[in-house]
């Protein structure tokens, strides 16, 4: 008897354990986001700056890519490119809508991937 329970408390103790992963407070993620030009840096950046827990947005117009520092205790990379989507840019996950898109200026109206 003394033998099972210790079992169980060490499977419970283990579980515990794994299910408090700590969440990165500097987390660096990269990705893509689609855009065009100066106009697309300002609002891609300035959407992502707008998610709480966003400490650091860069995007680069040649690349496409977003460089991004977030604390994962605050916000995801998802609720990251939720907010850029909602502003017209698709990303590799979230697609923005096609009003969102046609919201865009002339020369932001990127070429969309189906």
């Amino acid at each position: 008897m003394k033998k099972i329970v210790l079992v169980v408390l060490v499977a419970l103790v283990g579980f515990v354990a794994q299910a408090q992963e700590k969440k990165n407070k500097n987390a660096k993620y990269v990705t893509e986001v689609n855009g065009n030009c100066g106009l697309c840096q300002k609002r891609i950046q300035k959407a992502a700056l707008s998610v709480e827990g966003v400490k650091s947005a860069t995007w680069d117009v040649p690349s496409h890519q977003l460089s991004l520092i977030l604390n994962e205790e605050k916000c995801s990379l998802l609720d990251v490119k939720k907010a850029i989507a909602k502003v017209g840019h698709d990303t590799d996950e979230v697609k923005a809508t096609k009003e969102d898109y046609d919201k865009l200026h002339s020369c932001c109206l990127y070429e969309r991937k189906e």
